[in-house]
């Protein structure tokens, strides 16, 4: 199987809880995956739920947070543009693409669990034997993905994504929605996870998964060489 063209789905939402403070995309969790992508010479569409500028979660710029991946994006006016001009997601069809690909943030866990554009897409892409790879919040957008037969898509697979601890951690256990990790366990997943804050991958057929920031490269040397398997 060969992966020539790739949707990526970001989040619309820029508002974290009832705090006044703003979220979004974690930029690490999109620029190094694109850039990866990008330089494999792979054609990328950008899509979000509404469309436009896609939000960045202000704290993925701290210094602390910056990465090789992060500065080479703040320098790119190009793709700087791409993002804020975001296809709308109601707007694109999984038969034009090989792959999807979800950067994660906090963004995601208030507009991606119900959005029936990104479910029905999942839904597509898993259905027709396409790979599908999530990383860090961005498996909130599983939650209420189904299989032909009506199960939830996640029961009994191996996921990944942002952990309670993690959570914790970022001191947003009581901002958030709900935890990711539990959510993902109601619904009959087997998830997975290794330490806080270092790279952790799972793969289980098409569903590829990844715990946190630092997983997000390792999510798509993960989905490379599953499709080179292929």
């Amino acid at each position: 199987m060969e992966i020539n063209k790739i949707l990526f789905v970001v989040t619309s939402h820029d508002e974290l809880g009832n705090t006044g403070k703003k979220t979004g995309l974690w930029i690490e969790e999109f620029a190094a995956p694109y850039y990866k992508f990008h330089d494999l010479g792979k054609e990328i569409v950008i899509a979000s739920p509404k469309g436009g500028q896609a939000p960045i979660d202000p704290k993925s710029d701290l210094p602390e947070n910056k990465t090789e991946a992060t500065r080479r994006y703040y320098s790119d006016k190009e793709t700087q543009d791409r993002l804020s001009n975001t296809v709308l997601l109601s707007a694109v069809s999984e038969s034009d693409f090989d792959a999807i690909f979800y950067p994660g943030g906090h963004g995601p866990m208030w507009d991606l669990p119900d959005n029936q554009d990104s479910i029905k897409l999942i839904e597509s892409f898993y259905n027709n034997g396409k790979p599908v790879t999530l990383v860090c919040h961005a498996p909130v957008a599983l939650k209420n993905v189904k299989t032909p037969d009506g199960e939830w898509l996640i029961k009994g697979k191996r996921v990944s994504a942002f952990t309670n601890t993690e959570e914790e951690t970022a001191q947003l256990t009581h901002v958030v929605p709900f935890l990711l990790e539990d959510m993902l366990k109601e619904r009959g997943a087997n998830f997975q996870k290794g330490e806080d804050w270092r790279p952790f991958v799972t793969r289980e057929g098409l569903l590829i998964t990844g715990q946190n920031p630092a997983s997000s490269i390792l999510a798509v040397h993960t989905l490379l060489d599953y499709v080179e398997r292929l």
